[in-house]
């Protein structure tokens, strides 16, 4: 049977005390520790202590998977975890703000991810199931493992791959242990906002120990970040095309964003083992997350909006890249975005050992998520709507990368040129020009109780090692209220002219827009203007349709039954070991929506709850080979399923209808589906890995998604008198609605591989490199002639690359990740969302520290200092419109973040 040499390699993962309580860990977790007093510890640190863990878990482990591993407590490879796993063949990330959020797992979006903490799902704080990883410090986690095939032991599958973040085990690590972190932050941008601050701070402790003759371990730790994010950014309302058959900017709103992320963290474990046969460990996790932004900034009327029309100077292929916006009336913005989020998650596990051959286990669970924002915008101009106030002529030139920067002639810094008001006659139900502002409040809950049981029979001989069976239940319940404003001025007489000064409490320095040319704007701090109550509310749901529709409730009722045998044996004298299970799914949801239609001019309302029930089979195999020594071949293959979006799967409904003497009633409208069923995949997978040395292998692997459906909005028939049973004439209608249709596949190669180059030559001792690439391909189609949809969240190519030194206590490393362009998916107002068109990107990060552990002084011992600097190169985030990359849609620079900071450990 297959047995690894208990080297450095696998006493690495007894060195670090890293908890071994989900999935495949589950597997190391049984087999004794080595035990050989003649075998000499090598005490490894840094980058290649986590390499030589990650690389130790890829070989146990009997599934394909990947992992990060930290370096030493409080201390995984970069500062976000989405960063770390970024790092990994197959996974990408996508930038929010200037950090990474949210994962795509061998192509799959967010959507088809799942993430764990512990082996348990968790909730989450916008509104789907995809978690944001910011929410999570870094700090106070020991590892991250990414699943990318599953086994039925598996509760929480997902077809792109499971994320489970790992806490640490204080009996497995063995021994009492203080660590201290701080390090200060600074963006090169500067404050570009007014009272904004680019300089801010992370700071973590932790503190593990053992009690009762090591029977009792509690791990405790706490992390904090004040964290500063300024932002440039141009955003453009669209390309239409002139009369020439060009394409000219219809609109641009660019502006500087300045934000402060407040971060508190709270992680505690409490581990029992009175005898070998009962384990006990209850773990507890707490974050708090703030984001507090500030932007400000104009609104260019271009193509669309402008009174006195566009001149083209120059034409670029098809693009007018030079011109004046004639008569253009500006807006000035001071908006404010704010974000409340809080997580939790407590786990209570419980294994007992009935004899040799039973085990049994009992897991309980609960995930809480919840998340209020403020999206306030603040308007400003020369008059109260079109045609009243001073206007400009605006020069433009495209520059190449961004946008476009512009000349202009007035001072749109002069609070007695910029008056509130509504400049562009947005208009509210007040009437025409009353939009002097708006504010969103949506708010956001997520629950999620589990519980799970189970038993093992381990067999004496034979192929089968051993049997898992058992049942997991599942309930979520998640709901969220969308609240949004339309703001009036409350001093508004009605008059056309009516404008106001900001009054002086609120004015602040003006902000520079310099980056594209505008100079100083005017700047004011709206939300307290809003707070000390200078706006007339009224309330959007009153009066359009979709805003009413777009609150809901959505509940799931879950319950797993699962089987596998775990297996060990030979095939013609090649060793191999896996499992082969089953699971069946039953799950029951609902939800609570509205029925919406607009009478009189008044949204009209009535309660709608629907759902629906399905069961599903989800059978999987795991085998892996020993071909050679330390070589593996893999075969995987299972059906996997990801639920649907939870924003899809709400029971809203709007509708209009038409009186027609011929048929009666002519209706159509837009739905939720809360009898949507999730996607489902076959997926197959090979992989070949040779670890040719205790730090260094090499792989290859190609996979095969088969995607049974797919979702898509679709014009369906809809029974009216479901909802009005005395409905009169044809009940039928035409509605728009998210429906379950055709599929398609998913496919793809990666490769990855770490060297240590001291195995090669003494002189390289120290140095390293770990590189890994992915390619991916996709053909999905709404029906079989229709052309393929692109996927969220697929770049066709990625690559990574870390390039280190480490010896005697000195580090240095360069870090960089591509990956090609991609489908990507942003927020909106609301918190709802849309996909955008993203070009590649290369981030780079550098990082130089030193351990004075290796110093030699004693007093120093257990004290390290580090450098880092993310986003070296500074790389914007750039979406665009279409297939011609220069229809710039979004351009933000974020500038380079400069940490410097000290750790100590004792």
């Amino acid at each position: 049977m297959m047995r690894f040499k208990p080297s450095l390699l696998t006493l690495a993962l007894v060195a670090a005390g890293a908890s071994l309580q989900s999935y495949a860990a589950d597997d190391a977790n049984q087999q004794p520790a080595a035990q050989d007093d003649n075998i000499e510890v090598i005490q490894v640190t840094g980058i290649r202590r986590s390499l030589q863990e990650s690389q130790s878990l890829k070989m146990s482990s009997s599934s394909v998977v990947e992992a990060i591993s930290a370096e030493d407590i409080g201390k995984l490879p970069d500062v976000s975890i989405a960063e770390s796993l970024a790092r990994l063949p197959g996974v990408s990330a996508q930038r929010l703000d200037g950090r990474a959020n949210v994962i795509s797992i061998r192509g799959m979006g967010p959507d088809f991810t799942t993430a764990t903490l512990n082996g348990r799902e968790q909730a989450s704080v916008n509104d789907n199931r995809s978690v944001e990883f910011d929410q999570y410090p870094s700090e106070l986690l020991n590892r991250v493992v990414v699943y990318k095939t599953p086994d039925a032991s598996v509760m929480a599958q997902a077809i792109g791959g499971t994320v489970d973040m790992q806490t640490i085990s204080p009996l497995t690590h063995g021994e009492q242990t203080f660590a201290f972190g701080l390090r200060g932050e600074k963006n090169d941008l500067g404050a570009l906002n007014s009272g904004s601050e680019d300089t801010g701070y992370r700071g973590s402790i932790s503190y593990i120990d053992q009690f009762a003759d090591d029977t009792l371990g509690i791990a405790i730790g706490y992390a904090r970040m004040m964290s500063p994010n300024q932002e440039e950014r141009w955003q453009a309302w669209g390309y239409p095309e002139n009369a020439n058959g060009d394409s000219v900017l219809g609109g641009a709103k660019p502006f500087v964003r300045s934000s402060e992320l407040e971060r508190d963290g709270v992680l505690a474990v409490v581990e029992y083992a009175p005898s070998d046969r009962f384990h006990s460990t209850l773990d507890m996790y707490y974050s708090k997350f703030t984001d507090d932004q500030r932007l400000r900034g104009i609104e260019i009327p271009s193509a669309w909006g402008t009174n006195g029309g566009v001149e083209a100077i120059t034409t670029v292929d098809g693009l007018v890249t030079e011109g004046v916006i004639h008569g253009a009336e500006v807006v000035v913005r001071n908006d404010v975005n704010k974000r409340d989020a809080e997580s939790l998650s407590i786990g209570w596990n419980n294994k007992f050992m009935v004899n040799d051959s039973w085990t049994i286990e009992a897991d309980i669970a609960l995930s809480k998520a919840d998340r209020t924002d403020i999206g306030m915008e603040s308007y400003s101009g020369t008059g109260r709507g079109t045609g009243v106030g001073a206007v400009d002529d605006l020069g433009f030139v495209y520059n190449g990368n961004g946008g476009y920067v512009f000349d202009h002639a007035l001072d749109y810094a002069d609070p007695s040129v910029i008056q509130l008001g509504d400049p562009l006659g947005w208009g509210s139900p007040l009437g025409a020009s009353t939009q002097d502002g708006f504010i969103n409040k949506p708010e956001i809950e997520d629950e999620l109780q589990s519980f799970r049981l189970s038993a093992e029979y381990t067999l004496d001989s034979g192929m089968v090692s051993s049997v898992e069976f058992g049942v997991n239940r599942t309930d979520r319940d998640k709901t969220k209220l969308d609240k949004g404003y339309y703001l009036t001025l409350k001093g508004y007489d009605g008059s056309d002219n009516y404008t106001m000064s900001v009054p002086d409490k609120y004015l602040l320095d003006p902000t520079s827009l310099a980056f594209f040319g505008m100079g100083d704007v005017l700047s004011y701090d709206s939300l307290a203007f809003y707070n000390d109550g200078n706006y007339i509310e009224t309330d959007v749901a009153d009066v359009d349709l979709s805003r009413a529709t777009n609150s809901w409730a959505v509940q799931e009722e879950v319950t797993t039954g699962y089987v596998m045998a775990n297996l060990e044996s030979e095939l013609f004298g090649i060793p191999y070991t896996g499992n082969i299970g089953l699971q069946g799914v039953y799950t029951d949801q609902s939800s609570d929506g509205t029925v919406a239609t607009v009478e009189d001019g008044i949204v009209n309302l009535t309660p709608r709850t629907a759902g629906d029930s399905y069961f599903e089979l989800l059978p999987s195999m795991n085998l892996s080979f020993e071909v050679a020594e330390d070589q593996v071949v893999r075969v995987a293959a299972a059906r996997t399923l990801t639920r649907s979006r939870m924003d899809k799967m709400n029971a809203n409904l709007n509708y209009s209808y038409t009186e027609n003497p011929n048929d009666g009633v002519n209706w159509s409208g837009s739905a939720g589906n809360p009898e949507l069923r999730p996607w489902l995949a076959r997926q197959f997978d090979l992989s070949y890995e040779n670890y040719f040395s205790d730090q260094g292998y090499f792989s290859i692997a190609v996979f095969y998604k088969d995607l049974e459906n797919y979702v898509y909005d679709q014009h369906v028939d809809f029974d009216f008198s479901t909802l009005f049973p005395d409905v009169a004439g044809n009940p039928i209608g035409d509605i728009t609605q998210p429906q379950n249709g055709e599929g398609g596949y998913v496919q793809g190669i990666e490769a990855s591989v770490n060297v240590d180059f001291g195995v090669f030559a003494d002189v390289l001792t120290g140095f390293g490199t770990v590189v890994s690439g992915s390619y991916n391909d996709s053909e999905v189609k709404e029906t079989p002639t229709s052309e393929p949809t692109t996927l969220p969240g697929l770049s066709e190519k990625t690559l990574n690359a870390t390039v280190y030194y480490e010896n005697s206590g000195f580090e240095a490393r360069v870090s960089s990740r591509y990956r090609s362009d991609f489908l990507g998916e942003v927020t909106k107002i609301s918190l709802q969302r849309e996909n955008v068109n993203i070009k590649a990107e290369t981030v780079v990060d550098a990082q130089v520290s030193y351990d004075f552990s290796e110093s030699g002084i004693e007093s120093l011992y257990g004290l390290s200092v580090l450098f880092q600097v993310n986003n070296l190169t500074n790389e914007p985030f750039t979406s665009y419109t279409g297939s011609d990359q220069r229809l710039v849609r979004d351009y933000q620079n974020y500038g380079r973040n400069f940490m410097l900071g000290a750790n100590y450990k004792f």
